[in-house]
């Protein structure tokens, strides 16, 4: 039998001993470190748990791990949480983390959910402002709002928003809200005004949203904008008085929008800075909040000569250009009428009463154009 060798000295060697263990020690931390790595990798790029869209509303100021146990309690990421968390290290991502509310797809990964948090894609709610609404009443349907926070200081001056859809995030200021109304009104009046006609009877940017105020309130279709304009430019040239009912109703109920009744005889008779029955020229301030529509129609008005529209029993209206044509159009309204056709949404208020001899000279008030019932809001 040989005889056995014996262990060197060296190999006996408590620091050598201790240097094999720790050196075995780090290839086990590496090949398990590489383990944890191409797992967490998997799981990172996996598809997630969602089994439908949903929205995550990540508070502001949440930290990392706040951020993980959220994503967690509402099923985006399963129990891997470090997953999440490892991977925003990864991605040098962990200042770059938005809160907001956020819309995570269907089966959505972590990198997905990541990726979508950095990049601040937050859900976009649609707020539509109506065309002619008043700056009170858009007031109100921003304090309405459930998606918009905080107060408004002092309702906007009227006519200075643009009524659009205008997409918010979650938590975005009502002050936010009008600036960006305002903003995009004074883009598009700036713009209208410098394409407009140059023989238009205005002299101010402000005019022109003055007129189409009026055009606003007026019509809603948009195939008579311009004619509607029309009729308006000319009567300002001509200086004859505009008599539009819509100004009366801004002048009995400033921002209201509505009456809550139909206009009377002495309505148009009250003498108020709106009663364009009264004054001569445009009133001195819009009345409503008018579109881009009207404001470019306000800016270019059709080539005609006519001066007069009354309403034509289907909701449009028919224009002329003599009082003569005018008057055979008023008549066929009212035949439509006493006929038992249902009142027309825009019939005419000066066409449905007596002459108010007070509101105005003769000759002025057989010159004025006909108009629509009082808006509704």
């Amino acid at each position: 039998m040989p005889v056995p060798t014996r262990r060197s000295k060296r190999v006996r060697n408590p620091l050598v001993i201790v240097g094999n263990a720790v050196f075995t020690l780090l290839i086990l931390l590496m090949v398990g470190g590489g383990a944890a790595v191409v797992f967490g990798k998997l799981r990172f790029d996996a598809p997630g748990p969602l089994q439908a869209d949903k929205i995550v509303n990540i508070p502001p100021r949440a930290g990392l791990v706040d951020i993980a146990d959220i994503l967690q309690r509402e099923g985006v990421m399963d129990e891997h949480r470090l997953v999440f968390i490892g991977g925003v290290f990864a991605m040098k991502a962990r200042s770059e983390l938005k809160s907001g509310e956020y819309l995570f797809p269907k089966r959505a990964s972590v990198r997905d959910v990541v990726e979508t948090m950095v990049e601040g894609k937050v859900v976009q709610h649609l707020l539509t402002i109506p065309e002619g609404l008043t700056s009170e009443q858009i007031a109100a349907r921003l304090l309405d709002s459930q998606i918009l926070t905080g107060t408004i200081k002092d309702t906007p001056r009227e006519g200075s928003m643009l009524p659009n859809s205008y997409a918010f995030r979650r938590g975005d200021t009502r002050e936010q809200a009008i600036q960006r109304m305002q903003q995009a009104q004074q883009q598009v009046v700036k713009e209208a005004w410098e394409r407009r006609s140059r023989d238009l009877p205005l002299r101010t940017p402000e005019q022109l949203v003055i007129l189409a105020s009026i055009i606003e309130k007026e019509t809603s279709r948009p195939e008579e904008r311009t004619r509607v304009a029309a009729v308006f430019a000319n009567r300002l040239r001509q200086k004859m008085r505009l008599q539009t009912d819509p100004t009366v109703i801004y002048g009995l109920a400033p921002g209201k929008g509505t009456l809550g009744r139909p206009l009377s005889r002495a309505d148009l008779e009250r003498p108020t800075p709106y009663n364009t029955y009264i004054i001569d020229a445009l009133p001195p301030g819009p009345i409503a909040n008018p579109g881009r529509a009207s404001i470019e129609a306000a800016a270019n008005p059709a080539r005609t000569k006519e001066l007069y529209f009354v309403a034509d029993g289907s909701g449009g209206h028919a224009f002329a250009e003599t009082y003569d044509q005018h008057l055979r159009n008023v008549a066929r309204l009212r035949k439509i009428e006493q006929g038992g056709t249902p009142e027309p949404p825009r019939a005419t208020q000066e066409d449905t009463m007596p002459a108010a001899p007070k509101a105005a000279p003769p000759k002025a008030r057989k010159n004025a154009p006909a108009k629509k019932k009082q808006a509704q809001p």
